[in-house]
């Protein structure tokens, strides 16, 4: 026993003095619960009660029991679980299944009641037959879009190896998966077996819900054990080891299942919210897009050419920007809206929304009077201008049109320059944009293009023959961009500096590990916060990344199957897997004037193992830790005893 350890040591200090003072508390409860019998046993056979009662050998609590503790096979009616004074009881609700092992697996969820002193991880197991199945199953979760590991979803295995189990019963034994995205399922009968996981919204252990994250792969297994050595280290104190142990131990496998899981977008389409918080725009926001975009029918107003109607890329968000001012000016506009939206089938239908009031959110009267205080002030401005002689304006300013020109002084040849309207043009003048290089100090009008982003009706971008190390000057003119409003925009300058090619660093990876065409590979630089800064797609074995900027970065590539240029998940109805992505072990640097090359072998690296460390976002639980409350306890009353003798320490 520890306690007697500490007891021992005290007195060892003590021996041939005088007797202590009077004692102040006396020692610590450090050690563990520790399990003395269960009713039925652990590991019973032919069990026919569905009330377990494991004693302990001081009082214990439960922590996050409904989380932590996982009992298997599944229940359909959660199990009453409870800790009362030295024993923890448990009552299954759900009818036994004959010749079945259970198990009820606390994990470390079991701590002493007073000092908190974890038990560590614990499993009962009965079995309504006449034999224990003692198998065990392990390995990973990970986020099929990023490799992250999964924590909390429940992991489970089919006997039945049909395509269609998965929604039609629910899992045959299941385990949960912990911070580091690990799972161990045990009590696994001899077998072969697929692995599921499954984000399960309304506890039925299936996939029946499109809003479920799940995993699924056709791969089986059969699992088996082995008799393996570990090496267990015993530290002397929190910096030195004492001992390194070989430790017997039953290896049970597979224990690198890896699971690749992925949540379907929800695509029943429903109205949100409409609303009008400019009173030159009405915009709604539906749950998902729509080719067919909302028609508006006017009732206090003709609608007919009133808007000009800007969507986003995905048709989820819709503006309608109001052309007319007389109709920007009226608080209330009432109208008929028609879209489609989801039925209970499934089915796009569509839906019309009758004599709908759309108001601002600041009405007409309360905007006039902001602006007529507004006029006041700048009026008394000038007079004030004018009395002192100064130069001063006799007629209000117009406001203009401001653009926002996302165009920086220093960049590399592959960077794009775009410009963002606040509201629809009605002219832009592509005559009024000028691009100048300088060449030997003179300078000479350089080619570009200037259009519409695609799917956006407000920005647009500036396409040039950028040459490295050249100054260029991008000139627009006066009233180059006109909108709806007849808003003016003024005249822009910015000079612009290409980088020379010392400035830059250049990658090269040499790809392999994967059968896939070379060009359906898709390799990407990105940064600790997983932001793509370069990508391109794999040639002749090479990803090359040209004109990188210095910086250290991490490296992530994913299998393009259907050319899209995007990411796709998976489809279990479909039996479609989300597309494969990897993650370059380590952190990458780049220098100036540096070629640096790579060998990645895509496939080398288990998945579960591939992703650095330093950019995992979801990380290991900690685990809990024995206090040891009694070994600062002993030092303490051992200093305390020694200086009440006037020992000085230092001298001895």
């Amino acid at each position: 026993m520890k306690k007697l350890f500490y007891i021992v040591c005290i007195a060892s200090i003590i021996v041939g003095c005088a007797r202590m003072g009077q004692p102040d508390g006396g020692w610590f409860d450090d050690d563990p619960p520790q399990v003395i019998g269960a009713l039925p046993e652990d590991k019973a056979t032919n069990v026919s009660s569905k009330k377990v009662t494991i004693l302990f050998d001081e009082f214990i609590k439960l922590e996050d029991a409904n989380n932590k503790v996982i009992v298997s096979p599944p229940q359909l009616e959660q199990p009453e679980i409870k800790a009362a004074g030295k024993k923890i009881i448990v009552e299954l609700m759900d009818t036994l299944k004959e010749n079945t092992t259970y198990t009820i697996d606390f994990s470390d969820a079991i701590i002493d009641n007073n000092e908190g002193n974890p038990m560590g991880n614990y499993t009962y197991s009965f079995s309504t037959g006449d034999r224990i199945d003692t198998f065990e199953v392990s390995g990973y979760v990970l986020d099929a879009s990023n490799l992250e590991p999964i924590k909390g979803i429940a992991v489970g295995l089919y006997d039945d190896l049909s395509d269609t189990v998965f929604k039609t019963k629910p899992l045959m034994r299941v385990s949960r998966t912990d911070g580091g995205g690990h799972f161990v399922i045990k009590g696994v009968a001899p077998g072969t077996y697929r692995a599921y996981a499954l984000q399960d919204a309304d506890a039925d252990f299936r996939y029946s819900q499109k809003s479920e994250m799940i995993a699924f792969n056709h791969t089986t297994f059969e699992p088996s054990s082995k008799p393996d050595t570990r090496v267990d280290t015993v530290w002397r104190d929190s910096l030195h080891i004492d001992a390194l142990l070989q430790k017997p131990y039953t290896h049970f496998l597979p224990d690198d299942i890896t699971l690749l899981a992925f949540q379907r977008p929800l695509t029943d389409r429903m109205l949100l919210k409409t609303e009008r918080i400019e009173p030159n725009k009405i915009s709604m926001y539906f749950t998902y897009g729509d080719s067919l975009l909302p028609k508006i029918k006017g009732i206090n107003f003709d609608a007919d050419s009133a808007f000009v109607i800007e969507a986003n890329e995905k048709r989820d968000t819709v503006h309608y920007w109001i052309r007319d001012t007389t109709l920007v000016n009226q608080d209330t506009l009432r109208m008929d809206i028609t879209y489609n939206v989801t039925d209970t089938l499934g089915n796009l239908v569509l839906q019309t929304d009758s004599a709908v009031d759309i108001t601002p959110k600041v009405p007409y009267e309360k905007r006039m009077k902001e602006k007529a205080r507004e006029m006041e002030k700048w009026q008394k401005e000038q007079e004030k201008k004018k009395k002192r002689e100064e130069k001063y304006d006799s007629i209000y300013p117009v406001k203009p049109l401001e653009p926002t020109y996302n165009i920086p002084s220093s960049m590399s040849p592959g960077e794009k320059i775009t410009i963002d309207v606040p509201t629809p043009l009605m002219r832009c003048d592509t005559s009024g944009v000028h691009l100048y290089s300088q060449i030997d100090s003179l300078w000479y009008e350089a080619e570009c293009v200037f259009r519409p982003v695609e799917n956006n009706i407000r920005k647009y971008e500036i396409l040039a023959d950028w040459r490295l190390g050249v100054e260029y000057s991008l000139e627009i003119d006066s009233a180059a961009f006109v909108d709806i409003y007849g808003l003016v925009s003024n005249p822009y300058k910015q000079g612009i500096k290409v980088k020379t090619l010392d400035e830059f660093s250049t990658l090269t990876l040499n790809i392999s590990g994967v059968e896939a065409a070379d060009t359906s590979i898709v390799v990407q630089l990105i940064s600790s916060q997983e932001v793509v800064s370069k990508e391109v797609r794999v040639k002749n074995g090479k990803a090359e990344f040209l004109y990188v900027n210095p910086g250290k970065y991490y490296i992530r590539a994913f299998v393009d199957a259907n050319g899209n240029d995007i990411w796709d998940i998976g489809d279990y109805d479909a039996d479609r897997q989300a597309e494969d992505v990897y993650y370059y072990p380590k952190e990458v640097e780049c220098k100036e004037k540096w070629d640096v090359t790579e060998s990645w072998n895509l496939t080398a690296i288990p998945r579960f193992r591939q992703k650095p460390q330093a950019i995992i976002k979801q990380k290991p639980d900690q685990a809990k830790k024995q206090k040891n409350r009694n070994v600062e306890r002993a030092k303490q009353l051992g200093i305390e005893y020694i200086k009440s003798k006037g020992i000085n320490l230092e001298k001895k």
